[in-house]
């Protein structure tokens, strides 16, 4: 290794792999590793729905940046934003968090992850629970993210499959399922592809059921009894979730055993989830945060995947 001069400092990177711990040992400007002491960053948050429907979401987040050595209120001041269900209010809260020149923005799922990446190509974006970074087009690759985006990436559409597999072990004799579905949601395309594919290979008959707007789940719910579905499965959305009351109300109705993607729906007397710990997610995104606000670049910190 050689010596240290007065302009360089040296960054250690551990990066566990499936071939084991890679240790990457570089050099930075020290400018850019050195923070002003006593400055109090600027965080936005831009929400997917509500603060009531995501409290343990923003608790886990709280708790990463307290596990980093962050106080909200003290050392960071967070800016929270929420799109309230809605997919068309994230371009106007991404803009707003843009003016405010926070440090770091955290967004949470596909729709508020990808306004993020369009409001600013400067401040860095931790993004939280997208569905698959690589395939919406948020990053090239989950282990050099490159730009100004990096995080985590639940890649939850390769488990709609699985939840498949799982609710026939559940309800054996499931032969036709209502699927629901928000197609204004860029992640549901790849996962509605998965699920069809795995219900192929089920010999399971699949109807399609999308819903956009909160007026058109009466009539949606209609289109699903006409069908006589054995099951049902909610694809991965949060606009769902804001409406997971009414639907689990209906499939409870109805007697529709019905499979989940969000941990909210069960605690609503839903019958099954299956899905990542979104909650840790969340808590990890704060040690990216710490990493950005000491000055690591966030295009070249490698993106996860849930472990639990």
């Amino acid at each position: 290794m050689r010596p240290r001069t007065g302009a360089e400092t040296w960054r250690l990177i551990l990066h566990f792999g499936t071939a084991g711990l890679v240790v990457v040992l570089f050099a930075l400007p020290l400018a850019a590793a050195a923070q002003p002491t006593g400055k109090v960053f600027q965080i936005g948050y831009l929400g997917n729905s509500t603060p009531s429907v995501e409290t343990a979401l923003v608790e886990g987040f709280r708790q990463g940046l307290r596990e980093n050595g962050y106080v909200e209120g003290k050392d960071v001041v967070v800016h929270y934003r929420w799109a309230d269900g809605r997919i068309d209010a994230f371009p106007v809260l991404a803009a707003e968090l843009v003016r405010l020149k926070v440090d770091v923005i955290v967004a949470s799922g596909t729709p508020g992850s990808l306004a993020a990446q369009r409001a600013t190509k400067t401040i860095p974006i931790v993004v939280a629970a997208v569905g698959d970074a690589v395939r919406v087009g948020l990053v090239p690759s989950l282990a050099r993210p490159g730009g100004n985006v990096t995080g985590l990436s639940a890649l939850t559409s390769e488990l709609e499959g699985k939840r498949l597999e799982v609710l026939i072990e559940l309800v054996p004799k499931v032969g036709g399922v209502s699927v629901l579905m928000n197609p204004a949601n860029p992640f549901t395309a790849l996962a509605w592809k998965e699920t069809q594919a795995a219900g192929a290979k089920l010999r399971l008959t699949l109807h399609p059921a999308e819903v956009r707007t909160v007026d058109a789940f009466d009539a949606v719910f209609a289109a699903i009894v006409k069908t006589r579905p054995d099951a049902l499965v909610v694809i991965a959305d949060r606009f769902l979730v804001s409406n997971r009351k009414r639907i689990v109300a209906f499939a409870a109705q109805h007697r529709l055993p019905a499979m989940y993607s969000f941990r909210e729906f069960v605690d609503e007397g839903g019958l099954v989830v299956y899905g990542p710990n979104f909650a840790d997610m969340f808590r990890r995104t704060g040690r990216y945060i710490d990493r950005i606000l000491k000055g690591a670049n966030p295009g070249d910190l490698p993106m996860e995947q849930p472990t639990r």
